[in-house]
C-alpha cells in the first residue's frame, strides 16, 4: 500500500510516493544539517522517524568502513569524499536517481556533483548544503591579512590559528602560487606540492598561537583577542561578525575553498525509503531555508535562498563580491591514497619542533 506526499516547488507540485511502513531513518550527518523543528516536520508528515549522528568527514568515513557501510541509511560526506573512499572500501551504493526530485535542486551544482561522484558510471551523490573555507580576520587589528600566506607574517606573530587538516594544505599551496587539484593524478607530483607547503608550515608554526580542532574553539580564540587571524569557514566569520563587526569572513586572494556536502546512501543501509523521503522533503525550498537559519551555509535548492534573513544574505555579499566568487576553488574529487599521503604530511608538521 503506497501513500503520497505532495510538495510545493515553487509554483508546481512534485509527488513523491513514501512506502506506508514508517521506518527509522539513520542519519549521519554536520551540525545543523537536521535542525529539530526539520525532522519533528518530516516525522509528522511522513511516520519516518529520524536518528541524527553528528559527524565530519573524517568520522564518516572511518565508521563506515569499520561497518563495511553499515549502521547509517544516509550519510553527508563531502562530494570529494565519495568516489575515492567508493573505489577503495566499497562502502556505499548507487542512487536510484528517479527516486529523487531532481527539479527541487540548482541544475548546476547537481550536475557537478554527480560528475564528481560517479564510479564505473553509477552515481553515489547528490548536493545539499554548500560553502567555502578561507580567512576569518578581525580586520581592526590584522586587516593586513588577506592570503593564507600572510598568516605567516611577523605582524601576527602568536595571533594565528589553523587546523593541521587537507584544508590548510590545500589552502598554503594555492596561495604558493601551486595547483594541488591539477596534481592529483600525479602522487610524485603533488608530493613535492606537499613537500614545500609541509617546509613552509614548520617555519610558520612560530605565528601559530593554537591549532584549533572544532568550531567553537576558534570562535572563542577570536571573541577573546587570542588570536587575530585564522583559516575557518564563512559561516564561523559571519556568525563572529554579528557579536563584533570587526571579524568576518574574508576570501583569500588564492581562493577561497569551495565545498559541497552531499547525500550518500551507505552500501548496507536498510531504509531505502526513508532516505529518499528525507532528500526530497529537505530539498523543498521552504524547508531548505530553515536549514540555511540552522546551519549558516546555503544550500542546492533551487529557490532555496528566498526565505533566508536580508542580514546573512548582506553578510554573503559583502564577503563574496563577484570575483572571489568567480576564484573559488572548488574541492575535486580525492584519489584513492591521497590523503595517505597528506596525512603523513600533518604528522610532520604537528611533530616539527
Amino acid at each position: 500500500m503506497k501513500s503520497t506526499v505532495l510538495f510545493a516547488t515553487g509554483a508546481a507540485l512534485a509527488l513523491t510516493t513514501f512506502s506506508a511502513q514508517a521506518d527509522t531513518l539513520r542519519l549521519l550527518t554536520w551540525g545543523g544539517y537536521a535542525p529539530e523543528d526539520v525532522v519533528a516536520k518530516f516525522e509528522a508528515e511522513t511516520g519516518h522517524t529520524v536518528e541524527v549522528t553528528k559527524s565530519n568527514n573524517e568520522e564518516m568515513v572511518a565508521k563506515l568502513r569499520a561497518t563495511n557501510g553499515g549502521g547509517f541509511d544516509l550519510a553527508q560526506p563531502s562530494q570529494d569524499r565519495i568516489a575515492g573512499a567508493q573505489a577503495e572500501f566499497g562502502i556505499y551504493k548507487p542512487l536510484d536517481m528517479s527516486k529523487i526530485d531532481t527539479s527541487l535542486f540548482i541544475p548546476s551544482m547537481l550536475t557537478a556533483t554527480k560528475g564528481n561522484t560517479m564510479v564505473d558510471g553509477e552515481v553515489y551523490g547528490v548536493p545539499h548544503v554548500w560553502g567555502t573555507s578561507g580567512l576569518v580576520v578581525n580586520t581592526a587589528m590584522a586587516g593586513q591579512v588577506q592570503d593564507y600566506m600572510d598568516l605567516c607574517d611577523p605582524s601576527v606573530a602568536g595571533k594565528v590559528s589553523y587546523r593541521l587538516k587537507r584544508p590548510t594544505l590545500i589552502g598554503f599551496a594555492f596561495s604558493m602560487g601551486m595547483d594541488p587539484f591539477a596534481a592529483y593524478a600525479d602522487a610524485d607530483a603533488y608530493q613535492a606540492i606537499l613537500d614545500k607547503v609541509e617546509a613552509q608550515l614548520i617555519d610558520c608554526k612560530s605565528n601559530v598561537k593554537t591549532y584549533w580542532g572544532g568550531g567553537d574553539e576558534i570562535k572563542n580564540l577570536l571573541r577573546s583577542g587570542e588570536v587575530t587571524a585564522s583559516m575557518a569557514w564563512d559561516t564561523g566569520g559571519w556568525q563572529l561578525n554579528d557579536d563584533n563587526a570587526d571579524i568576518t569572513f574574508v576570501a583569500p586572494k588564492a581562493g577561497a575553498l569551495g565545498w559541497i556536502d552531499t547525500f550518500a546512501m551507505p552500501a548496507r543501509g536498510r531504509a531505502d525509503d526513508a532516505a529518499y523521503a528525507w532528500i526530497n522533503f529537505v530539498m523543498q525550498p521552504e524547508i531548505a531555508a530553515m536549514i540555511t537559519t540552522a546551519a549558516g551555509n546555503f544550500t542546492a535548492s533551487q529557490g532555496g535562498d528566498a526565505g533566508v534573513a536580508d542580514a546573512l544574505k548582506a553578510k554573503y555579499q559583502a564577503s563574496f563580491p563577484q570575483e572571489a566568487i568567480d576564484n573559488i576553488k572548488w574541492y575535486p574529487a580525492v584519489p584513492a591514497g591521497l590523503e595517505a599521503l597528506e596525512g603523513a604530511t600533518l604528522d610532520r608538521i604537528n611533530a616539527a619542533k
